[in-house]
């Protein structure tokens, strides 16, 4: 076969694919006209030559052969026949209840001595319970269809020797029964890559709204700490420049500008956040310049905002700590940036603010504790947004975050996190 030859095969074997689709779906829809063709068929072509000739011992075969048969007037033929090939009908929804039917049929059929071709309805038979029957229930039907195949043979033997005949028949009977074994071994094996392909769709999906929810809950943490940070320092130095308007125009001076950096650093901020959200329809996403994602150098700067809504921050460090990886240092900057918020949101103007940040070898503490009293507090069985986002982010690093009231008042955020390798997580 040369490879135009192979090549051409193409769309015959695309055309009786989808031919073969149709039928499938034409049988599932309406199961009858198959099992109604196939009696038709075998009654076309066994049953119907019977009738006209009178038997299957008239013919050219051998004298002897079909001298050894019975023959039977024609009503008792139909009556055989439609024995054994009616219950065809029910051989895919009762296939063991058929295949007793026939084989009791085909034995008193052999019994009376006559011979048809009709009988080819027993090998049907057998091929469609070794298809849509129970397992269990193959054994018996195989010592059923030996013992009937030895009665067929015993009936010949005055034309053929009976171990040619039992090789015949059984290799038929073997052939009936393989068949139908391999068609139900295949259909269960592509029933398993349908199954598994559906899992697999569904597991897919899943994933990805798994990876949505996740990304969903970052964007929302990161947009949380931008706006809540910022727009506290504004709303607190919005209040000390009309405040200082009257009294000293050059701190309110101070506080506008202080209020328009704020601003601008939030609104770049929030741009590098939602800039990786942006898509467009013409093509891939445009890629957004981004500025770096803050870090532990960053937390001075910080402070100094802090310092001018009116706290006073001690900040200090221990340890190596600019050799963190960026993932732990935004992780850091984030904590930080919602325990000087809340600070902020809750204790008085002039409040002196302890921050320390320690690193001791797998070892990440960060304290902040404020001296003074609080002018509100968080609702006592309630946790704000603010503490649950710092948990998550120390989660991230196997560390844990813990906040209270601190000894002689005030208020302490403690977190602890895990640098050893393999313990941190992708935000």
């Amino acid at each position: 076969m040369t490879t135009d030859d192979i090549s051409g095969m193409g769309p015959l074997v695309a055309r009786l694919s989808r031919g073969g689709q149709r039928l499938r779906h034409a049988d599932r829809t309406h199961p009858w006209v198959l099992d109604t063709a196939v009696v038709v068929l075998i009654f076309l072509m066994f049953c119907l030559p019977d009738l006209i000739h009178g038997g299957a011992d008239d013919g050219d075969g051998p004298r002897r052969f079909r001298l050894a048969f019975t023959q039977l007037p024609v009503a008792g033929l139909l009556a055989l026949q439609v024995g054994l090939v009616l219950p065809l009908l029910w051989r895919r929804r009762k296939p063991a209840a058929a295949f007793a039917a026939i084989t009791a049929v085909f034995v008193l059929q052999w019994l009376l001595g006559a011979a048809l071709r009709a009988d080819v309805a027993l090998f049907v038979a057998l091929y469609s319970l070794a298809l849509h029957g129970r397992l269990r229930q193959l054994p018996w039907a195989c010592a059923a269809m030996a013992g009937a195949m030895v009665l067929v043979a015993v009936r010949v033997s005055s034309a053929v020797s009976v171990g040619d005949a039992l090789f015949f028949l059984l290799s038929t009977a073997t052939a009936a029964l393989a068949l139908g074994l391999m068609v139900r071994i295949r259909r269960a094996q592509l029933a398993g890559l349908r199954e598994r392909a559906a899992r697999l769709e569904v597991e897919r999906d899943q994933r990805s709204r798994l990876a949505t929810a996740t990304e969903r809950t970052r964007v929302a943490r990161e947009m949380h700490d931008i706006v809540g940070h910022n727009l506290s320092v504004i709303i607190t130095l919005a209040d000390a420049g009309a405040y200082a308007t009257d009294i000293a125009p050059a701190r309110g001076k101070e506080a506008l500008q202080l209020i328009g950096d704020t601003g601008r650093q939030a609104l770049g901020e929030l741009r590098r956040v939602l800039g990786v959200l942006r898509e467009t329809a013409d093509g891939p996403p445009d890629t957004p310049e981004l500025s770096p994602q803050p870090g532990i150098a960053d937390i001075e700067a910080l402070c100094a905002k802090v310092r001018a809504a009116g706290l006073e921050v001690v900040y200090r460090t221990s340890g190596d700590v600019d050799t963190l990886d960026s993932g732990v240092q935004l992780t850091v900057y984030r904590i930080v940036q919602e325990a000087l918020t809340n600070t902020l949101k809750h204790a008085d103007s002039g409040t002196r603010v302890h921050l320390a940040i320690l690193v001791e070898d797998s070892r990440l503490s960060i304290r902040v504790l404020d001296a003074g009293p609080a002018t509100s507090s968080e609702p006592p069985n309630e946790e704000g947004h603010g503490l649950v986002g710092m948990r998550e982010r120390a989660a991230l690093y196997g560390g844990t975050v813990s906040a209270g009231p601190a000894g002689g008042g005030g208020w302490s955020v403690e977190a602890v996190l895990d640098l050893t390798p393999g313990s941190g997580g992708d935000r």
